[in-house]
This record gives C-alpha cells, sequence and structure tokens, in this order.
C-alpha cells in the first residue's frame, strides 16, 4: 500500500530514477534523501531557492503531496526555510535568526545583545596529522590531514571560551588564522561561504572540568576555578561530520541554555 500523499505510481516511478525501495524505508523519506545529495553536491546553494514542489514532483515523477512532506522536514530540521510568496530556500548561517543558533552561552542577565558578538582571538592556526582520537569522530584515518584552531571568545573584553577546533584538511584547504580572526560573522557561515560547507546539527557532551595551567591562564582565572566542558561534533548533509570542537566555558556570569522539543 503506497504512503500517505503519494499516488499509486510514485514507488515504481522512484525506482526508475535508480533509488532502492525498502519497505521501511516511507517515499517521502527517499525523497528526502534526493533532495538531501542535491544540497550536499552543491546543485542550490545555501541562501538560493529549490525548485517548485511541482518541478521536484516531475523530476522525481511523484506527486507533489510527497514532495511537500520531504520539504516539510527538511524544513523541521533548519535545513530550508520556507518563505511566504516566494518559495522554498535553502538555509543559511549567514541569516541573522540562525547565526549564533550553535552558540549556547547565555550571560546571566539574558540580554545576549548587550554585550554584542564575541571578540575572537586565534592563538594557534595550523596543518597537523589527525591522531586516533581526533580522526575518529572525523571520520578520518590516523595521520589524515587536519587543520587545528585553537583560540578565544571573549565578551565585553572578558575571555570567556577557550575553543580547540579540527577540521578535515580536504575541506578546508587555504584557511588561515587571518580569515578566521578577520571575518565578522559567524564561522560557520565563513564556513558555509568561503569553503561550501554548511553544517546542519551537532551532538554535544558536557562535563565538569578542572583548567590546566595553560587553559587558566588563557582565560585569565585561578587553577582551581570550575569550568564547563563542552566536546561538539558537527555535521554537514547526510550526517558527514565535518568538526571537532572542545570548548571551556567559564560560567561565573554566564549559563549554557539549551532547549528541548
Amino acid at each position: 500500500m503506497p504512503p500517505p500523499n503519494t499516488s499509486p505510481n510514485d514507488v515504481a516511478a522512484v525506482d526508475d530514477i535508480g533509488l532502492a525501495t525498502p519497505a521501511f524505508s516511507p517515499l517521502y523519506q527517499q525523497i528526502k534523501g534526493l533532495i538531501l545529495q542535491s544540497l550536499q553536491a552543491g546543485d542550490w546553494k545555501p541562501g538560493e531557492s529549490i525548485p517548485s514542489e511541482m518541478d521536484l514532483a516531475a523530476r522525481y515523477r511523484v506527486s507533489q503531496g510527497t514532495v511537500r512532506k520531504a520539504i516539510d522536514e527538511l524544513a523541521a530540521d533548519n535545513l530550508v526555510v520556507r518563505r511566504q510568496g516566494k518559495g522554498t530556500f535553502v538555509a543559511t548561517h549567514a541569516e541573522q535568526h540562525v547565526q549564533y543558533r550553535f552558540l549556547k552561552l547565555i550571560p546571566d542577565t539574558g540580554d545576549s545583545s548587550a554585550e554584542g558578538p564575541a571578540q575572537r582571538t586565534i592563538i594557534e592556526c595550523k596543518r597537523t596529522r589527525a591522531s586516533a582520537e581526533v580522526a575518529r569522530p572525523l571520520a578520518l584515518r590516523s595521520g589524515d590531514s587536519v587543520l587545528q584552531v585553537r583560540r578565544i571568545l571573549s565578551f565585553g573584553g572578558t575571555p570567556t571560551i577557550l575553543e580547540d577546533l579540527w577540521l578535515p584538511g580536504h575541506a578546508f584547504k587555504g584557511l588561515t588564522a587571518e580569515q578566521m580572526a578577520q571575518y565578522h560573522g559567524a564561522t560557520y557561515a565563513m564556513f558555509e561561504l568561503e569553503f561550501g560547507v554548511r553544517m546542519v546539527r551537532a551532538e554535544e557532551k558536557l562535563k565538569a572540568v578542572l583548567p590546566d595551567e595553560t587553559q587558566a591562564r588563557l582565560l585569565q582565572i585561578p587553577p582551581q576555578t570550575p569550568l564547563l566542558s563542552v566536546e561538539r561534533v558537527a555535521y554537514t548533509y547526510n550526517d558527514t561530520p565535518m568538526e571537532l570542537r572542545r570548548g571551556l566555558y567559564r560560567t561565573d556570569t554566564h549559563h549554557y541554555r539549551n532547549e528541548l522539543n
């Protein structure tokens, strides 16, 4: 029996274009997968409009209802944005309302706008070989090329976050410390605009830690100051890992806020 909002010929149509149709995969999920493949291939760049539901239905030879359901899920995942009367657009970190949706550190006053964007200080930016510990979450092999970045994020002149980032070398060729320091928007917007890598989701692990001597000096805190450790793996389309980030957060004037649905 065909899934809801599909025509009886939908399953055969998708088979015709070379996509397997396992019984456990609803047709709209298969169309979502095809659209994701196009996004990952760069057929439609961040900020650009994608074809209309009617055009996509004709391309994949399925019903318009099936395409609509696939796009509904992509919109719920913040991968595309619907704009009334204009169409559907590829979501982008360059848009003001999503620029800092991955930064969860909020001042205790609750007013993020008062302190403005973080001031970034790049301490180190170098090409190196991935250790096994770094390679594993990035789906690389030990010894593969990675870009390693250490930086401090300050708010109101106070060092607040110390971050270490590892990026796959093949995807970020040419990225320099100067480029990271001088870009005024969100880092993920720069990755997207300059390197075509859009982070669409992340997984994080949090725990309380004490800094070592170097970390305490960089954050300008006493060595016994408790910090929040946040380890993040960020993914682009189709769950491809593109960043390993380990951050140490001061929480004397800020707190980490998350929203659960």
